[in-house]
C-alpha cells in the first residue's frame, strides 16, 4: 500500500516487462528506487566502477524522488516524492562522430515533447537547448553527461553519455519550486498517469536514438522536427555563455553540431553550444511579415 492515492508509485514490474522483458525489447534493464541524490550520478559511478560498462548500456534508472537532483551547471532541485518522472539512460554511442553528439540532448527533446503531445495532450514545445516548456514555463529539463568508462588497452573509444529527465507531473502550483514551471496537473493534462508517461518517453527515446545511430548521427528528419517543435529559433534571444559573456541576437537556427545559430548584428553570424538561452520578444504571428 502507498500512503498518496493521488501519487502511486511506479510500477516497477510491469515497466519493466513493457520496456525491457524480452530480447528486442528497446532497454536492457530498469530498476526504480525509492529515494536517490541523483539518478545521473548513479549511473555515472556504475559506469567508473564496472569493469564491464559496456554492459550497462540502454539501462534505466528511476528513482520516486531524488534529494541532490541537478540540472545544467549542476543547479538543485527536489519536489514531493512521486510527483516527478525522474529517470536517466545509459547510450553507448559506436558508430557517432564526437561533434555530433551534442544532438542527443536535442534528440531526447523531441522524444520528450513528441511523448507529451501524444499521451498527455498538452502543447510542449523545446527551449534550446534542453528545457521542454509548456507555454512559457519548464514542465520538464534533461542534462547529458559523458561517462568515463575505465579503457582497455587498444579498444577504441566509444561514447558512453548518460541522459536524464526530470518532468513534472503532479505538482500543484504552490509546490512548484519556482515561477517559471509548470506540471502536467496543472496544465490540465490528459494523462498524469507516471507508468503511461515513462512508456511513451522511453519507447520514443529508443526510436529516435535507433535510426540516428543508423544514419551515424546525420538525420535531416531529426534537425526537421527539432525545429518543428522548437520555441527558439526564429526569436530575439539573449544567450548567456559559461565565461560570462553574452550573445544578443535573432536565433537562425540549429547547426550540425546541435549548436544555436544567432545573427548578433555587428558582431556577425554566432554558434553557441552551450549558455543560457532567454527569450527576449515573442515568436511572430504564424504568417506575420
Amino acid at each position: 500500500m502507498y500512503g498518496d492515492l493521488g501519487r502511486p508509485p511506479l510500477d516497477e514490474r510491469g515497466l519493466r516487462r513493457s520496456l525491457a522483458g524480452a530480447v528486442d525489447a528497446p532497454w536492457s534493464g530498469l530498476e526504480v528506487l525509492a529515494e536517490t541524490g541523483s539518478t545521473n550520478a548513479d549511473l555515472l559511478e556504475r559506469i567508473a566502477r564496472d569493469r564491464r560498462p559496456e554492459s550497462l548500456d540502454r539501462t534505466v534508472l528511476l528513482a520516486e524522488q531524488q534529494v541532490a537532483g541537478r540540472g545544467r551547471h549542476r543547479r538543485s532541485f527536489e519536489c514531493a516524492p512521486q510527483s516527478q518522472v525522474l529517470m536517466s539512460t545509459v547510450l553507448r554511442l559506436p558508430g557517432i562522430p564526437p561533434d555530433r553528439i551534442g544532438w542527443l540532448p536535442l534528440l531526447t527533446g523531441v522524444a520528450v515533447v513528441d511523448a507529451l503531445r501524444e499521451v498527455a495532450e498538452v502543447d510542449a514545445r523545446l527551449k534550446w537547448p534542453n528545457d521542454v516548456l509548456v507555454g512559457d514555463r519548464k514542465v520538464a529539463g534533461i542534462l547529458a553527461e559523458v561517462a568515463s568508462p575505465a579503457a582497455r588497452p587498444g579498444a577504441p573509444y566509444v561514447p558512453m553519455i548518460v541522459v536524464g529527465v526530470g518532468l513534472n507531473v503532479s505538482q500543484s502550483a504552490d509546490e512548484l519550486p519556482v515561477p517559471t514551471a509548470t506540471s502536467l496537473a496543472v496544465e490540465g493534462a490528459a494523462c498524469v498517469d507516471r507508468n503511461t508517461l515513462v512508456r511513451a518517453m522511453l519507447r520514443n527515446l529508443a526510436s529516435r536514438t535507433h535510426r540516428w545511430q543508423g544514419l551515424r548521427g546525420e538525420s535531416p528528419e531529426l534537425t526537421a522536427d527539432y525545429l518543428r517543435h522548437c520555441s527558439t529559433v526564429g526569436r530575439e534571444v539573449r544567450a548567456l555563455l559559461p565565461g560570462g559573456d553574452a550573445h544578443v541576437g535573432r536565433a537562425t537556427g540549429i547547426d550540425e553540431r546541435g549548436c544555436l545559430l544567432i545573427d548578433a548584428g555587428s558582431a556577425g553570424p554566432v554558434a553557441v553550444a552551450a549558455g543560457d538561452v532567454e527569450h527576449v520578444r515573442p515568436a511572430p504571428a504564424p504568417g506575420a511579415g
